[in-house]
């Protein structure tokens, strides 16, 4: 039985990439922000020896370390680390126009680029005892500084920048010892990340989802010196 690990599914995306990989025979570390029941525990009662929802705030250090010990308490080996958990920030004032909230800008980054490397080094060892050796971090082509066009989103886009060139770094020392990473576009979804259900974006988590573990199934076709950037579709995006 192959584990895997998906940070930010309480809802949307990663929670519908928890209910696939269930569907596909994975044992899943489902890390949970939000307290209190939800639709992981309604899941966990059709899958109770497969799916462990672990409490987890990727922006915060205490918590990390916390849900990365449960975890190595219940597994040697991670197959899979996929690092969707992600906030939007304000995606509407400008350097011209408006005064600027640095704090939050900061918190994007913290949770966006910070929190995903946080995770990977709290769960290294396991990552590279396990046959699969492969990570996959949800980025956006906000984060591509060769296609930008946007003149706002400034924490969004800057955290996404920065989980690149994270990814970039973790990946050149992970392939030496047959380690890979996949950075990941999950496309226009209609997710609550405004605050509201984005009812007009491209797909549904459900239809995301699906075309992420499909890149993810044949990652060794994006192998190289270099993590893959892609979208959903496994289309190259620019760096």
């Amino acid at each position: 039985m192959r584990t895997a690990c998906v940070t930010g599914a309480d809802r949307g995306v990663g929670f519908e990439l928890v209910k696939r990989l269930l569907e596909k025979g994975y044992r899943v570390f489902a890390g949970q922000y939000e307290s209190g029941p939800g639709a992981l525990q309604s899941l966990r009662e059709r899958y109770p020896d497969r799916l462990e929802p672990v409490a987890l705030d990727v922006g915060d250090d205490g918590s990390v370390r916390k849900a990365a010990e449960t975890i190595r308490e219940r597994t040697e080996t991670i197959d899979l680390l996929i690092n969707n958990a992600g906030i939007l920030g304000d995606i509407r004032r400008t350097v011209k126009d408006d005064e600027l909230d640095f704090d939050e800008m900061l918190r994007v980054i913290n949770v966006n680029a910070l929190g995903a490397l946080r995770v990977v080094h709290a769960l290294l060892g396991p990552v590279m005892r396990s046959e699969g050796k492969l990570i996959a971090n949800i980025s956006s082509e906000a984060g591509s500084i060769g296609d930008c066009w946007r003149t706002n989103w400034y924490g969004y886009c800057m955290s996404k920048a920065a989980l690149n060139m994270q990814s970039a770094l973790v990946h050149n020392q992970l392939r030496e010892e047959g380690g890979q990473l996949l950075l990941i576009h999950p496309g226009w979804v209609q997710t609550h990340m405004q605050g509201r259900l984005d009812a007009e974006a491209t797909y549904t988590p459900e239809q995301a989802s699906g075309h992420i573990l499909d890149v993810i199934e044949d990652h060794k076709r994006f192998a190289g010196e270099r993590p893959a950037f892609v979208d959903l579709l496994g289309n190259p995006l620019p760096w």
